[in-house]
């Protein structure tokens, strides 16, 4: 059997990728491509499949980049998944698809699943969008929210002939894939703005510059739309409560990112400055947080730290993004709980205390309890507290019937996706909470699916 290892995508070097935003992995070419599509064992049980919350049938279109079929292989995936090129670099493929890859353990690791959808997803790019052919069936759907949950719902609706119009609050579409992940993880123009002139050429139409609850109500889409989709994301900040968040200095992190990443404040003539600091501390340890330690490395920091109240292993970012965080210079403060951001009217430093692991709690992890007595300081002028969000509570009080979560996430029947509101569905973080893309991705497609078998079967 063959056991030949995995093979590995190129990358910037470390000294060179932090002083520019340029992307970091440069995938494969299509002699590598080819040797590692050759690895896959093509299993008849396709345990990998069991790992993608879309579906997409991995061993069908790998066998198709081994075939050199490349239009069959994006034929393939695109059946189950609208935007392969954003989820082969951005989707936890270690843990979905990967981690069931029964090559994983003694056979020189999991095939490349992730870096192989990537490499389609850029071939169907460069020939460029095609329009579509499919005839309307007659009915309108309105999708509120043009990232990951709201674009896999719009597409998977457009190829059955629907009438979709994708309304977004900000003036350039693509929700959290534009202004939450780095120009360096998912370039905007080169991947994502092209996926989405896929999903206009689809007969997507998108609406800018559009708040619902304040541009437009849902009682007033409703009247327009035989089915609306919510897929207004989260993007509300969580803090953690303690002296100091107010001083000039502090920043959520979706803040952060959405003005470098958004607003273009990495470049020297942004009309839009970012204030960086020249010793950053990043509180939290998920995918977000890495983001931002890495986007302040390239903005000039000279030391930026990772505070985390747990150890290496607890740390919920992909291993991938917490290693190349390292390599950029990246220091790991583990173990370690912010207790006040020091100052008088901007940060000067942060004040933290050690922690120890105590037991699993319900979600498995040792909880953190504090070191009494082992308060330190570390000087600090940037604090950047990435600890999640939640979803804006402008809908729910633009429409009270919406029924909502203690913590404001939208009420869903599980199977339908379907709201407290007759025909208005809803998914991604504004059901979860903040997620990852492909989940929110996930959630669209089992939405547009119950709207289709409601509005067609009926």
């Amino acid at each position: 059997m063959n056991r030949e290892p995995r093979n590995a995508a190129k990358v910037q070097e470390p000294k060179e990728r932090i002083k520019n935003f340029d992307e970091v992995s440069l995938g494969f070419d299509e002699e590598t491509m080819l040797l590692e599509a050759d690895r896959c064992l093509n299993c008849k049980n396709a345990p990998c499949m069991k790992g993608c919350p879309v579906g997409v049938r991995i061993p069908e279109f790998i066998s198709c980049l081994k075939n050199k079929d490349y239009d069959k292989a994006v034929e393939t995936i695109k059946a189950t998944n609208s935007l392969p090129a954003i989820c082969g670099r951005v989707c936890p493929q270690e843990k979905q698809c990967e981690s069931l890859c029964v090559r994983k353990a003694k056979l020189g690791g999991s095939v490349a699943i992730g870096t192989l959808e990537r490499y389609v997803g850029d071939y169907s790019l460069a020939k460029g969008a095609k329009k579509s052919d499919v005839a309307k069936n007659g009915y309108k759907v309105a999708v509120v929210g043009s990232g990951p949950a709201g674009l896999s719902c719009a597409g998977a609706l457009a190829k059955e002939g629907f009438d979709v119009t994708v309304f977004e609050a900000f003036h350039r579409a693509g929700g959290v894939l534009v202004y939450g992940i780095p120009e360096f993880r998912l370039p905007k123009d080169l991947v994502v703005e092209k996926e989405i002139e896929e999903l206009r050429a689809l007969g997507v139409e998108i609406r800018l510059n559009t708040v619902i609850g304040k541009t437009i109500t849902i009682d007033e889409l409703k009247e327009e739309y035989d089915a609306i989709f919510l897929g207004t994301g989260a993007g509300l900040p969580i803090f953690m409560g303690i002296k100091g968040e107010g001083l000039n200095g502090v920043y959520a992190a979706n803040e952060f990112l959405t003005r470098v990443n958004l607003m273009k404040a990495y470049k020297q003539d942004s009309v839009t400055p970012v204030y960086c600091g020249k010793r950053v501390a990043v509180i939290g340890a998920g995918n977000v947080a890495m983001d931002a330690c890495r986007t302040a490395m390239r903005l000039g920091a000279e030391h930026v730290y990772i505070i985390y109240r747990r150890g290496r292993e607890e740390m919920p970012a992909r291993a991938e993004e917490i290693e190349h965080a390292i390599e950029e210079g990246v220091e790991l403060k583990l173990l370690t709980n912010p207790v006040e951001i020091l100052g008088k009217d901007k940060v000067e430093g942060i004040r933290c205390i050690k922690m120890e692991l105590g037991e699993p709690d319900q979600s498995g992890r040792r909880r953190p309890q504090e070191v009494k007595g082992s308060e330190f300081d570390i000087e600090v002028d940037e604090v950047i507290v990435s600890l999640g969000t939640s979803p804006n509570p402008l809908l729910k009080k633009s429409c009270e019937e919406l029924e909502t979560s203690l913590k404001g996430t939208i009420v869903v029947n599980e199977e339908t996706m379907e709201t407290s509101l007759d025909s208005v569905y809803a998914g991604g973080d504004a059901v979860t909470g903040a997620a990852t893309v492909i989940l929110a991705m996930g959630a669209g497609k089992k939405a547009a699916k119950a709207i289709s078998d409601r509005l067609l079967c009926n």
